[in-house]
């Protein structure tokens, strides 16, 4: 008896911590609260599926304990059951694939009018890149990577050199404007993690990776490295600014192109030389 009491508390306990506890997440700040729901809709099932499996420990502790008189049978075959199971278990793993199916679909059909806004990952810090004048993004590859080219901007590129370079691990997005973030590592696995917008995606060395997402209100959230990187994980954040579409250009305006990066980094070099001899 006290076994089938603690199983019933075990599930009593779950259900009052998953109500009452605040583990819920943080208000969301993009229109994927679709991975809200399918979260919320697999947490029920499996909630459900969790409460039966255990009550029903707790009935048969109950149930088929040992009394003087009563002798145990062994009946192995139950087909009725077990079809009843397989349909249940059928139907249960469905109801929590097929939405993510759907809202898989979306999160890698990219809108076409989404600004592209590059995000690279290296130990242990993060920089961007976005289109200039000409709204296009330049080439870019690990082989150009060096001081005065952090980013590994092709230099040969026209459409490079216009290119919008942030340091300092802060950006700026619009608010209400889907933007495609094209992501990129150089060193080791990274990954983009802003917990309010509920989009994530590994940063592979040698490949370009990518989310989408529309903000939805304005504020400043942190950006988190999700995957381990090394010693100075933990250390590697940043900020997305999210604001009005009049302060975002006040600020596109204050950044530096990829030619003037490039000339400046020139210059700090010349003088860095210059002082040694």
């Amino acid at each position: 008896m006290l076994i089938a009491v603690v199983l019933v508390l075990i599930v009593a306990g779950s259900v009052a911590f998953h109500l009452l506890s605040p583990w819920w997440w943080t208000p969301i700040a993009s229109n994927w609260d679709y991975i809200d729901d399918t979260l919320v809709i697999t947490f029920w099932i499996t909630g459900a599926v969790f409460a039966a499996v255990v009550l029903f420990m707790a009935y048969c502790v109950w149930k088929f304990r040992h009394r003087p008189g009563h002798k145990a049978e062994f009946d192995p075959e139950n087909k009725r059951l077990e079809l009843w199971l397989t349909g249940v278990t059928a139907v249960g793993v469905a109801a929590m694939l097929v939405p993510g199916l759907f809202v898989w679909k979306q999160f890698v059909t990219v809108p076409d009018d989404a600004t592209e806004l590059e995000v690279f990952g290296q130990q242990w810090n993060w920089a961007y890149r976005l289109p200039g004048a000409d709204g296009v993004l330049g080439t870019a590859d690990a082989e150009w990577v060096n001081g005065e080219n952090p980013l590994g901007v092709n230099p040969h590129d026209r459409f490079g050199k216009d290119d919008l370079i942030i340091e300092g691990g802060e950006v700026y997005l619009p608010v209400g404007k889907p933007v495609k973030l094209l992501l990129r590592s150089i060193d080791v696995l990274h990954n983009f993690y802003v917990p309010e917008f509920r989009a994530k995606m590994d940063m592979v060395p040698g490949m370009v990776t990518y989310i989408w997402l529309t903000p939805t209100r304005t504020g400043a959230f942190e950006v988190l490295c999700a995957e381990y990187c090394g010693t100075a994980h933990p250390f590697m954040r940043g900020y997305v600014s999210v604001v009005e579409e009049e302060e975002y250009q006040e600020w596109l305006q204050e950044q530096l192109t990829f030619e003037e990066y490039a000339s400046d980094a020139q210059g700090k070099e010349t003088t860095r030389v210059a002082q040694r001899q």
